[in-house]
C-alpha cells in the first residue's frame, strides 16, 4: 500500500491556513504544520503579535492533530523584504512587501526547508489562488532546472504550470503571487482556491477552529501593524524636508518631512488646507511633492508606461507576444482594481510597453501591477521595474511599479515611457488633453496587436 502523500502547510495563526490544513487532513494525506516567524517583535517593543499566533497555530495543529514545527527567517526577511522595502521607499517608489515576502520567503526559503528538511511531496498554503495541476500532478512533478536565457529553446516541449484566479474574485490572492517561481508552483497545493471566504469560515466554525475564527483578518503591512506609517519610516530613514507644491500655479502649499513618503494619488496631509489635495508627482532632486485639488484631477491619470525585464511565471513570454511584438491584455496594479483593456508591446531587452486603452488613476513608482488575458487562466508576475513618462510638454515623471501578467504572462516594475491622456499642461500652465505624442522608438504603429497576460501578479478566468 502506497504510503500517504506528505504535505507541509504553512500556518500563520489565521483561519485560511487553519482551515487549508483541515481540508488537506481530509483528504488522507499526512500533513505537517510549520509556523515562520518573519519578524522580530523584541525590535518593535512587544507590538508585533507573531508570538501569538505562533500559538494559535500549534493550537490548530493540536486540535488537528498533526505535527508542528516553527522556524525563523526574521535575517532572511530583513535582508531580502524589509532592506528591499525601505530602498525602494528611499527612491520614491511603492513597493509591494507581501509580494516580495511570497517570493524570497514562503515559496523559497520555507518551500525549500519543507522540501529538503521535513521530506514534503508538496507545500501548501492558505491562499486564495488555483494553479492548473490537480493534486496528484503535483506530487508527480519533479525539479526542473531553470532557463539560462532570456527565453528558453522554443521547440522545447514543457508542461507549464498556469496561475489561476481562485473562485472567490472577491478574495482572490494571485496578485500576491506574482513573483513565485514555476518550481514552487509546480509542488504547491491551494486548498482554498475553489472556496469562498464566507464557507472557509463555516467549516472553521464546524471543526472548533473557533480561536482563529474569532481573529480580525490582518489587513495592510504586517510589520508596520496599527502604528502611524509616517512615524515608522522616519525610525529607518532619515527625513528630507520639502515643500508641496500646487501642480496648477507652483504655488507653495505647505511643507513634508519627506517626499519618499508619498505616494501618487495619495491625500498630502497638508496643515492648514481644509480642502483635500492629493499627489501628482515627486520631484526626488529638490524633495518637492506636487499635489493637485481633485482626487479625480487630470494630472493624476497616465495610460502609458514602459516596464523593466518582465519576470514570466511560465518563464517566458506568450508565444504570440514573441512572434508579433505586441499582444492585448488586461492589467492591474492593484490587489482588487478592476482590469483594464491594454496592449503589450514587447522590447528586445525584455521589458514590455504597456499602453492602457484608457488612462489609470496614480499609476505610481514601485508598485506591482498585473495583466491578464481572458482566453485561458495562466499567469506570472514581478515587482520592480523603473518607469519614466511625460505628464505633458513641462513636466515628466519617474515610476518603478511592477506589472502582472495573467494567463500564461508575467510581471515587471516600470522602467520608463512617456503618458498619453488628459494628463499634459498646456503653455497656459493649466492641465489640458495631451497631443498624444510618444517618444517610443521600439514600437511601430504599424505593428500588429496581440493577447496578453500578466505582467506582475496572477489572475485566471
Amino acid at each position: 500500500m502506497q504510503a500517504a502523500r506528505h504535505v507541509v502547510v504553512a500556518l500563520s495563526g489565521g483561519v485560511d491556513s487553519a482551515v487549508a490544513a483541515l481540508l488537506l487532513r481530509r483528504r488522507g494525506y499526512q500533513v505537517t504544520g510549520v509556523f515562520m516567524k518573519n519578524w522580530d517583535s523584541l525590535d518593535e517593543h512587544g507590538v508585533c503579535t507573531a508570538d501569538r499566533d505562533c500559538e494559535d497555530a500549534y493550537r490548530v495543529c493540536r486540535i488537528l492533530d498533526i505535527p508542528f514545527h516553527q522556524v525563523s527567517y526574521v535575517k532572511e526577511y530583513w535582508n531580502d523584504v524589509f532592506s528591499d522595502f525601505l530602498s525602494e521607499y528611499e527612491k520614491g517608489r511603492t513597493p509591494n512587501p507581501d509580494i516580495v515576502c511570497n517570493k524570497h520567503i514562503k515559496f523559497s526559503c520555507f518551500f525549500h526547508y519543507a522540501v529538503d528538511n521535513l521530506g514534503a511531496d508538496a507545500v501548501a498554503t492558505g491562499h486564495y489562488a488555483r494553479t492548473s495541476l490537480e493534486d496528484e500532478e503535483v506530487f508527480q512533478q519533479k525539479h526542473i532546472r531553470r532557463p539560462e536565457g532570456l527565453f528558453r529553446n522554443r521547440f522545447e516541449v514543457r508542461n507549464v504550470v498556469k496561475l489561476l484566479q481562485a473562485a472567490d474574485s472577491f478574495k482572490d490572492q494571485t496578485f500576491f503571487l506574482s513573483q513565485v517561481s514555476q518550481d514552487a508552483l509546480r509542488r504547491t497545493l491551494f486548498p482554498l482556491g475553489g472556496l469562498t471566504k464566507d464557507f472557509v469560515k463555516k467549516i472553521a466554525a464546524e471543526n472548533r477552529l473557533h480561536h482563529v475564527l474569532q481573529k480580525k483578518e490582518s489587513m495592510g503591512i504586517c510589520f508596520v501593524g496599527k502604528r502611524n506609517f509616517e512615524n515608522f519610516i522616519l525610525q529607518y530613514l532619515q527625513p528630507r524636508p520639502g515643500k508641496f507644491i500646487s501642480i496648477e500655479d507652483n504655488k507653495v502649499l505647505g511643507t513634508h518631512k519627506g517626499w519618499f513618503l508619498y505616494t501618487l494619488g495619495q491625500r498630502a496631509k497638508i496643515g492648514g488646507l481644509r480642502e483635500p489635495w492629493y499627489v501628482v508627482e515627486k520631484d526626488g532632486t529638490k524633495g518637492d511633492v506636487f499635489v493637485a485639488p481633485r482626487t479625480d484631477h487630470p494630472a493624476l491619470y497616465r495610460d502609458l508606461l514602459r516596464t523593466n525585464r518582465v519576470h514570466w511565471i511560465a518563464e517566458e513570454p506568450p508565444a504570440a507576444l514573441v512572434r508579433d511584438k505586441m499582444m492585448e491584455c488586461h492589467f492591474r496594479f492593484r490587489h482588487q482594481m478592476a482590469l483594464v483593456p491594454c496592449v503589450l508591446t514587447l522590447n528586445q531587452d525584455g521589458t514590455v510597453w504597456v499602453t492602457a486603452v484608457r488612462a489609470v488613476r496614480a499609476l505610481a513608482p514601485g508598485q506591482v501591477s498585473g495583466m491578464c488575458l481572458a482566453l485561458r487562466p495562466c499567469c506570472s508576475g514581478r515587482r520592480g521595474a523603473r518607469m519614466e513618462g511625460r505628464t505633458g510638454p513641462h513636466s515628466t515623471f519617474t515610476c518603478g511599479q511592477s506589472r502582472a501578467l495573467v494567463h500564461e504572462m508575467g510581471f515587471s516594475m516600470c522602467s520608463g515611457a512617456p503618458c498619453r491622456g488628459l494628463c499634459g499642461r498646456g503653455g497656459s500652465g493649466q492641465w489640458a488633453p495631451c497631443s498624444g505624442r510618444s517618444d517610443r522608438t521600439s514600437s511601430p504603429p504599424e505593428c500588429p496587436v496581440y493577447r496578453v497576460g500578466v505582467l506582475s501578479c496572477g489572475l485566471g478566468a
